[in-house]
């Protein structure tokens, strides 16, 4: 194989990975920060019970997290085929898209593990605002809503930028994780020529990965750059 039919073929892997990123940050964003009200929340069995799942979540490996995840369902229903194969025989004799049930479990299992660690930095960015602004905000007659969307988000979002551009970086990385449970994502497809004697695609993956990184960095850069005006 030649350098441009290698390139064409991790391009496909890498364009699964990039769905794998993108959907995971539409879904994880949102459900982490619902996640981080529940940590604040001043109902104690509901705080205490997300308390103790993002610790769980946060304190088991995400390899790991995939293989439950995939796993799991088949062993509890005791089925000859896996629950996601019957998913995945469904959507390839029908439309003819292979592997979608270890993508979607894969894709569960991201947006679990992610929005548990993007609900620890929403968190903190909300409770490191001095709870003297609050007051300022109720003193200028100003509603919670007011106060929170005027004085508060900003500053919050100033704050959580450098932390959340870190975990969707390792994001990027993690994405390789995939491949265990059967996902065809890039590092999968350098893997499957590997296997056929040719080795340097394996290699060659780190340069998609390093200009994804890069130009993500260079977004957050700028979006730093931006958010400047807020000066402690």
């Amino acid at each position: 194989m030649d350098f441009i039919s290698v390139t064409l073929q991790l391009l496909e892997g890498f364009g699964v990975t990039c769905l794998l990123f993108i959907l995971t940050l539409i879904f994880s964003l949102p459900l982490g920060l619902l996640i981080s009200f529940c940590t604040m929340s001043k109902f104690k069995p509901i705080k205490a019970v997300f308390k103790v799942f993002v610790w769980i979540i946060r304190g088991i490996p995400l390899m790991l997290q995939l293989f439950m995840i995939y796993y799991l369902p088949g062993i509890l229903s005791n089925s000859s085929l896996s629950f996601w194969g019957n998913i995945d025989n469904t959507f390839y004799f029908n439309y003819g898209i292979d592997n979608v049930g270890c993508f979607i479990a894969t894709l569960i299992a991201f947006v679990i593990n992610y929005a548990c660690y993007f609900s620890e930095i929403f968190r903190g960015g909300i409770e490191s605002i001095s709870q003297g602004q609050y007051k300022a905000g109720k003193m200028l007659g100003l509603t919670k809503y007011q106060i929170f969307s005027k004085i508060v988000l900003l500053q919050v979002i100033k704050r959580i930028v450098p932390p959340t551009a870190n975990e969707i970086i390792t994001l990027v990385k993690d994405t390789a994780l995939a491949r265990v449970i059967g996902v065809i994502e890039i590092i999968k497809v350098a893997d499957i020529m590997s296997s056929k004697g040719l080795i340097w695609p394996l290699f060659y993956t780190g340069v998609f990965y390093l200009i994804f990184v890069g130009v993500l960095t260079l977004i957050f850069n700028q979006v730093e750059k931006r958010l400047d005006y807020f000066k402690s």
